[in-house]
């Protein structure tokens, strides 16, 4: 499967009073990766908002393992879990410098119409963007 890769590097602000990175970042890290594999497999999320389609959120899974603490050097691996015809599913790996994991997570996201929030199928309505992601979960990386 193709994995997109990107180096973060924690600002102070993102930590807690325990010295750790708070929860909630964690999602914000996962948009970031998400984003960069779709420019990374040749699309930008900004055409499909130009086109009238979003991509809400539909679930967000995040398993704590070891926090990420101020200095730690992180890289967040992305890829594609499950591409349905309507339902795109992405994995998460928060990695520390050392290459240990520290935080694992999933988010599920339906493509709507901007202007409803009508379902559609995904595979219809961007066909290119679609057959990309399956490929993309054939391609060998790492």
């Amino acid at each position: 499967m193709f994995v997109s890769e990107l180096s973060i590097e924690p600002k102070y602000s993102e930590f807690d009073m325990m010295g750790i990175i708070y929860h909630a970042n964690y999602l914000n890290w996962f948009e970031m990766g998400r984003t960069k594999l779709c420019a990374d497999l040749g699309f930008l999320y900004f055409d499909m908002e130009q086109a009238g389609y979003i991509s809400p959120v539909h679930e967000m899974n995040v398993i704590y393992k070891r926090g990420i603490t101020y200095g730690d050097k992180v890289v967040l691996r992305t890829r594609i879990h499950e591409n349905g015809g309507v339902k795109t599913t992405y994995a998460y790996e928060v990695l520390d410098g050392e290459g240990q994991l520290r935080v694992e997570g999933m988010s599920s996201h339906y493509i709507v119409r901007r202007e409803d929030f009508k379902p559609v199928q995904f595979k219809k309505v961007f066909p290119d963007w679609y057959a990309a992601f399956e490929k993309a979960k054939t391609i060998k990386t790492l």
